[in-house]
């Protein structure tokens, strides 16, 4: 039987790129669709309906293989981008960062599958209601924006697979061929990658952004933000200071170094698990081997 993910986004696995704001460039989105998994597009990073275009023009020079876009909830013009996917052909889109409510009419009525990201059980039986052919749980070990109530991967899958009939599809510290089948055992039905991508021979990121990561512990994350709106990131001098710390240099030399001491990178907790830069398609081949 095939699998529910793959049939839906068309892809020889059930692997998704997660969307990454900046990062998610039409070369790393064509390199995962074309080593098997679902790359996408980041709507939320593009000016306009004209760049959107442009992007999924980009991807489509680069491959014939199926791949998608995320589209924020809470962001205006994310409604104006239905047409526009489904005309060039998109048949799957993620949605996150809000209520999927006004969107989930939408995409249906355009023939778009729509995938909702969420943090716990109660929003993904919402999200079901809302119409989500299938929702991403992202557990708190994850990168980038997130929740003050999180939830770690390993309880999130089962108590998400157990509320919702809909496949569901694990992420936050999925990195390598472990995480991949631990997502299954757990009852999900693929999984979404971010992290791991980054360090991409494909990923548009600064290389001295790429050596930090592959050299950083799996402690060497923080929380960023307040109130109820978090970002994980690695604990460079900048994010460090952001927190009221003091850097002790615990992410060596490099960290200190320039335009990477001056920024933060959003990481999940799995980049103490990335050791070596490598492409897309190795990423994969090792997760699915």
């Amino acid at each position: 039987m095939m699998n529910p993910i793959c049939k839906m986004l068309g892809s020889k696995h059930p692997i998704i790129q997660g969307a990454m704001a900046n990062i998610s460039n039409p070369e790393l989105v064509a390199a995962v669709s074309e080593a098997g998994g679902y790359g996408l597009l980041a709507s939320g990073s593009v000016s306009g309906i004209d760049e959107l275009q442009e992007q999924m023009e980009s991807v489509r020079k680069l491959t014939s293989k199926p791949f998608g876009v995320n589209l924020m909830a809470r962001n205006p013009k994310s409604k104006e981008y239905v047409d526009v996917i489904a005309d060039f052909g998109i048949r799957a889109v993620t949605t996150s960062a809000g209520s999927p409510n006004e969107l989930a009419p939408l995409l249906r009525g355009r023939g778009i599958k729509m995938i909702h990201v969420v943090p716990n059980a109660a929003l993904a039986k919402k999200a079901e209601a809302a119409g989500a052919d299938a929702v991403v749980a992202e557990g708190m070990e994850s990168g980038g924006l997130q929740g003050n109530n999180g939830v770690t991967t390993m309880v999130l899958i089962p108590a998400v697979v157990d509320a919702v009939k809909i496949p569901v599809v694990a992420a936050g510290g999925i990195a390598d061929r472990r995480g991949y089948r631990a997502a299954f055992a757990l009852g999900a039905q693929g999984v979404q990658v971010g992290t791991a991508f980054m360090t991409s021979r494909e990923c548009i990121i600064q290389e001295s952004f790429k050596h930090l990561m592959i050299r950083s512990l799996e402690t060497d994350t923080a929380l960023v933000g307040r109130g109820r709106v978090f970002s994980r990131a690695i604990r460079t001098p900048y994010v460090a200071n952001l927190l009221g710390e003091e850097y002790k240099g615990d992410l060596h030399d490099i960290a200190k170094e320039g335009e990477v001491s001056n920024v933060m990178i959003s990481a999940g907790q799995c980049v103490g698990l990335l050791k070596r830069i490598r492409s897309v398609k190795e990423i994969i081949e090792e997760m699915v081997a």
